[in-house]
C-alpha cells in the first residue's frame, strides 16, 4: 500500500491508505509556456503567466521506503539538471495546485457492459476535484468527438457521460490525438489525459507512430485504465505511450475495479510537486533532453527516499 506520509510521519497521516505498492511514478515533462511565470506571484496566490517564455515543468512524486508519499518538502530540498548542467528552479508547485484533466472514455460496443463502471469511476473522480480543477471529456468508437469542452463544473462532464451509448469500433489513437490536441487549451501546468478502454485499437486515423511523437512533444501526462486486448500487441503499446508522456497504465482484471485505479490517479496527481526551470540550453531543435532531479540532503528528511521520474523531453513545438 501507498500512503501519503509528512517527514516525521505524524500518526494520522501513516494511517491514511492512498494507493497500492505500484511504484507510482514521478514524472517530467516539458510545457513550452504561451505565458510567463513570475515567481512572486507565488506568494499571492496561484501563479500568473504572461507570454512567451520557454518553461520547463518537472512533476515529481517522492516516496520513502514503504511507498509511502511525501508531501511537506520545501523548493530547497530538490535540485534539476538537464543534460547534467544544473537548472535554477523558479517555480515550485504542490499537491495543492489543480489540475487539467482530459478524460478518454471508449465507447464503442465492447464496452456494453462495463460503461456503468466506466462513468462511475469519473464521476467518483470529479467528486474529488479541486474547485481550481478543469476538465473536457472526449468520447470514441469508431468516431473521436470533444463531448465536453475544457469547464470548471464536474457535473457539466458527468451529465455528458449519461447520454454514452456504446456502439462500434474502436479509434483509440484518434481519441488520444485529440485529447493532445485539446490540452493546448488548458489553463494550468498540471495536465493529465485519463484514458478508460477495454480494447485494442482497429479502426484510427492516426498511426501509433504519429501519436507516439505527440506524447513526447506534449506537456501532458497519460494515464490508461484499460483490459488487456485479445491480440496481444494492446498493452505493449500502451506502456510505451504512458511511458514517453511520464503516466502510468493499470491492467485491472476487471473494468469493475475502475473506482480503485481512479482513485490512484486522483492520489498520484494530488501528491506531485512541480519545480519549474528555464533550460539554460537556447539552442534550436527537437533534440532529446535529459534530467535528473535529485535532493539536497539535509537532517529534517527521511531516510532512502525515492524520486521517480522520466528521463528527458523533447522541447514542444507550441
Amino acid at each position: 500500500m501507498s500512503i501519503i506520509a509528512r517527514r516525521r510521519f505524524p500518526l494520522w497521516w501513516s494511517l491514511l491508505i492512498l494507493g497500492l505498492g505500484l511504484g507510482t511514478s514521478n514524472f517530467i515533462f516539458a510545457w513550452q509556456a504561451k505565458q510567463e511565470f513570475r515567481p512572486d506571484d507565488q506568494k499571492q496566490g496561484p501563479p500568473v503567466f504572461r507570454a512567451s517564455v520557454d518553461l520547463v515543468l518537472v512533476p515529481v512524486t517522492v516516496t520513502d521506503r514503504l511507498n509511502r508519499y511525501i508531501v511537506d518538502m520545501k523548493v530547497e530540498d530538490f535540485q534539476v539538471f538537464e543534460n547534467k548542467v544544473e537548472q535554477e528552479i523558479i517555480y515550485f508547485g504542490t499537491g495543492k495546485s489543480p489540475v487539467s484533466v482530459g478524460f478518454i472514455l471508449d465507447i464503442s460496443g465492447s464496452m456494453k457492459d462495463n460503461i456503468a463502471s466506466a462513468r462511475n469511476s469519473i464521476v467518483r473522480f470529479l467528486e474529488q476535484g479541486d474547485p481550481r480543477d478543469e476538465f473536457f471529456l472526449v468520447t470514441f468508437n469508431n468516431r473521436t468527438a470533444i463531448a465536453q469542452d475544457f469547464t470548471p463544473r464536474g457535473s457539466n462532464v458527468r451529465d455528458k457521460i449519461v447520454f454514452a451509448n456504446p456502439k462500434g469500433s474502436t479509434a483509440l489513437f484518434d481519441a488520444v490525438y485529440v485529447g493532445l490536441e485539446k490540452m493546448r487549451d488548458a489553463m494550468h501546468p498540471k495536465r493529465a489525459l485519463i484514458v478508460v478502454t477495454d480494447g485494442e485499437d482497429n479502426s484510427s486515423r492516426y498511426t501509433f507512430n504519429e501519436v507516439r511523437d505527440m506524447a513526447r512533444e506534449s506537456p501532458v501526462q497519460i494515464y490508461v485504465i484499460g483490459e488487456r486486448g485479445e491480440v496481444g500487441y494492446g498493452a505493449g503499446v500502451i506502456k510505451e505511450l504512458v511511458r514517453l508522456s511520464g503516466g502510468r497504465p493499470f491492467f485491472p482484471t476487471s473494468l469493475t475495479q475502475l473506482d480503485y485505479f481512479a482513485d490512484l490517479i486522483h492520489t498520484e496527481l494530488r501528491s506531485q510537486y512541480v519545480l519549474g526551470y528555464r533550460s539554460t540550453d537556447r539552442s534550436p531543435g527537437d533534440d532529446w533532453r535529459k534530467i535528473k532531479v535529485k535532493l539536497n540532503p539535509g537532517e529534517d528528511l527521511p531516510p532512502k527516499l525515492r524520486l521517480r521520474h522520466k528521463p528527458g523531453y523533447v522541447p514542444a513545438k507550441f
